[in-house]
C-alpha cells in the first residue's frame, strides 16, 4: 500500500496544530471534516482541516484493478488482525459480529488523502465557528437541554456553555454525528498503513466497546475517521472518559438523547484540570510600544502584572485575577489579542489548534450573552499552503533559526524560530508566519 505523510494545520492559525497525544479526543493528524452546508452555515464534523498530498489520478481500469487488489489484501489483513484482537481479549463472537459484511472502503481512503492544500485563516474560521446562526442554535440547544446541562455542570464543575460550544463545533448540536460504520472505517485506515498502529489501536478499542454492550455493532456509527457521537469521541477516549449519565447501564453517545455525550465531554475536561469560573481567555488591548517578545505561551504573569505593562480588558480595566496568564496573538500584531488562562490548555486536549480552542471559547462566551471579538484581523492575508509552510521552515532553518524539523506544522518551535528571525532583522517579533515573512525570507 502507498504510504502517505500527514500534516496538520487548523484554520491557518499562527499557533497551528501539532500532533496531539493519542488520548486527545481529536488527534491533530486525524482526518479533517467534510463540510456540509445547512441553512447557509458551514458545519465541521470532524477535526479542523488536515492537509495531505492528493493521490495521483489513475485511469478507470487501473483504479478498478487497484481496488480489487486492495479488497483481496484487506480480507487477508482482517484474518491476521482477528488473531491479534483475540490475543487482546476480544471474543470470537464479537469479532464475527463486528466484521460481518465489512469490506474495504475506498471512500475513507479518498477522504483521508484528498484534503485541501489551503486552510482557512483564523478569522474566517471564527466567522463560522461563532456565526450568528451557530450562536442562535447554541442558545436554543442550551435551553432545550437546560435541566441536564445544569446537572452536568453541578456534578462535574464544567460550565454548560463550554460543553454546548464543543457540541456545536463537533456535530452542530447533534445534527451531524456521522453515519459511517466505525469498524469498517477504522479497519480500512488501519489496513492502509498511513497511521496503521494508531488506527488499529482505535479499532481494538471500538471492539471493546461492542464487547461491553454499550452499543450494537450496526449502531456504532461516526465520522469517516472513527469519531463518534454528539461530541465526536474516538474509541480510546470513550473507554477512558465516557460516562453513563442517564443511569440506564450504557454509555450511549450515539442516540438522539445527548445526555451521556455531554456529560462525557464534561468529564473529559474535568479530568484534564478544568477550573470552574476561570475563563479560557479574555480579549485584551495592547499598549503602544508593547514588547511583542512577551506574547509567548511560556511567559505567564498575573493579570495585575500584565495591567502594569498596559494590557487591559476591553473595558479599559485590569483583567480579573483568574490566575497566571499568557498573551496570545493568533494573527500577529495586526490581529486580536487575548489573555489566556490555564483552561485554554485544557481545551487543547480536545484539539491542539489555537483556532479551535478560541472557537470553542468564543462560541461559549457568545452563547452566554457576550459580544463579538472587537479586535481587527489582517483580512488581506491568506493562509500559507503546505508547500509554503515547509519552505518557510526550510528557509528559517537554513538561516540559522531552527524549526526542529520540516513538517509544515506551524507550532511552537516554528513560531519561536519566526520570532527569533524577526528580532534579528528588526521586525515586529510577533511570531506570525505570514506570506510577507516568507517573501522576505526568499
Amino acid at each position: 500500500m502507498r504510504k502517505w505523510v500527514a500534516v496538520s494545520l487548523v484554520a491557518g492559525s499562527a499557533m497551528a496544530a501539532e500532533a496531539a497525544p493519542d488520548n486527545s479526543l481529536r488527534p491533530a493528524e486525524r482526518p479533517g471534516a467534510a463540510k456540509q452546508e445547512r441553512q447557509g452555515e458551514s458545519y465541521q464534523l470532524a477535526s479542523a482541516t488536515t492537509l495531505r498530498p492528493v493521490a495521483r489520478p489513475v485511469a478507470p481500469q487501473e483504479a478498478a484493478v487497484e481496488l480489487a487488489a486492495a479488497e483481496l489484501n484487506f480480507k487477508g489483513w482482517i484474518s491476521e488482525f482477528k488473531d491479534r484482537a483475540l490475543a487482546q481479549g476480544i471474543s470470537a463472537s464479537v469479532l464475527d459480529s463486528a466484521f460481518a459484511g465489512v469490506r474495504y472502503d475506498p471512500e475513507v481512503i479518498r477522504r483521508d488523502r484528498n484534503q485541501s492544500e489551503f486552510t482557512k485563516a483564523i478569522w474566517d474560521y471564527l466567522d463560522s465557528a461563532a456565526s450568528e446562526l451557530r450562536v442562535k442554535n447554541g442558545k436554543a440547544a442550551l435551553r432545550n437541554q437546560q435541566v441536564r446541562l445544569d446537572q452536568i455542570e453541578a456534578k462535574y464543575g464544567v460550565e454548560k456553555e463550554i460543553v454546548v460550544a464543543i457540541w456545536g463545533l463537533e456535530s452542530s448540536y447533534g445534527t451531524f454525528r456521522g453515519k459511517m460504520d466505525v469498524v469498517r472505517s477504522l479497519a480500512t485506515l488501519a489496513f492502509d498503513g498511513r497511521r496503521g498502529e494508531f488506527f488499529e489501536g482505535q479499532l481494538v478499542a471500538a471492539l471493546k466497546i461492542l464487547q461491553a454492550g454499550d452499543v450494537a455493532a450496526g449502531k456504532m456509527t461516526g465520522s469517516w475517521a472513527g469519531a463518534m457521537g454528539h461530541t465526536q469521541f474516538i474509541p480510546t477516549s470513550y473507554l477512558d472518559y465516557a460516562v453513563d449519565f442517564t443511569g440506564d447501564g450504557k454509555r450511549d453517545i450515539w442516540s438522539d438523547n445527548p445526555a451521556d455525550a455531554l456529560a462525557s465531554t464534561a468529564t473529559y475536561l474535568k479530568q484534564f484540570g478544568w477550573v470552574k469560573g476561570q475563563p479560557w481567555g479574555v480579549e485584551v488591548t495592547l499598549p503602544k510600544g508593547f514588547d511583542y517578545t512577551l506574547a509567548d505561551r511560556d511567559i505567564e504573569k498575573p493579570p495585575a502584572e500584565w495591567a502594569a505593562l498596559g494590557i487591559k480588558g476591553l473595558d479599559g480595566r485590569a483583567v480579573k485575577d483568574h490566575g497566571p496568564a499568557s498573551i496570545l496573538l493568533p494573527a500577529g500584531s495586526k490581529g486580536a489579542a487575548f489573555m489566556i488562562f490555564r483552561n485554554f490548555a485544557v481545551l487543547e486536549r480536545y484539539n491542539t489548534a489555537d483556532a479551535y480552542v478560541i472557537g470553542v471559547g468564543h462560541l461559549a462566551d457568545r452563547i452566554r450573552g457576550g459580544g463579538p471579538i472587537q479586535g481587527s484581523w489582517p483580512r488581506g492575508d491568506r493562509a500559507l499552503s503546505l508547500a509554503e509552510r515547509e519552505e518557510m521552515q526550510q528557509r528559517l532553518t537554513s538561516a540559522g533559526f531552527d524549526t526542529d524539523g520540516i513538517d509544515g506544522k506551524i507550532g511552537p518551535k516554528t513560531i519561536g524560530a519566526v520570532r527569533a528571525y524577526q528580532v534579528a532583522n528588526g521586525l515586529t517579533p510577533d511570531g506570525y508566519a505570514s506570506l510577507r515573512l516568507l517573501q522576505r525570507l526568499r
